[in-house]
């Protein structure tokens, strides 16, 4: 059987670092990740809330390199978890077991979100000043007389 989850989205908060009794570090922290589709009444994509959670050097990673905002790749396995309230009543949570945590930004991107205060991303083109108009960073070249140049 297969139990693989891959999401891709930013953090709602920074991440909580604690530590079990026996000093092992464990990682808790939220993922904002937008749904492929847009609501038919509204027009508005929906946002799903996912919980994560990172144990021993993970957990460490995480809570030294992310903070609110910054764009995340979590890559674990999926779990279950039943538990009761402070009023006695069954609950059931979902959350992400990280195996891994990736950036989902250059770190460019990360610096400049920072400083203008905001956490939007840079598009994919941002920095290439240079690019042909038409949207193609790719120019075709001319054949010459056929030799290669090395």
């Amino acid at each position: 059987m297969l139990n693989h989850i891959v999401v891709m989205g930013r953090l709602t908060r920074d991440p909580e670092l604690r530590y079990t009794q026996s000093q092992v570090p464990v990682a808790s922290f939220t993922v904002a990740v937008d749904r492929d589709f847009s609501s038919r009444d509204t027009g508005e994509r929906q946002t799903d809330f996912i919980d994560c959670v990172a144990w021993r050097s993970t957990a460490e990673f995480v809570s030294k390199f992310f903070q609110k905002g910054s764009m995340a790749v979590v890559s674990g396995r999926l779990q279950i978890r039943d538990w009761t309230d402070r009023e006695g009543g069954k609950r059931r949570s979902a959350e992400i077991v990280a195996d891994n945590v990736y950036f989902g930004e250059s770190k460019r991107s990360r610096e400049d979100g920072q400083r203008s205060g905001g956490s939007q991303p840079r598009p994919a083109s941002a920095g290439y000043g240079d690019m042909p108009t038409g949207g193609s960073a790719f120019a075709e070249l001319d054949d010459g007389d056929g030799e290669l140049p090395f």
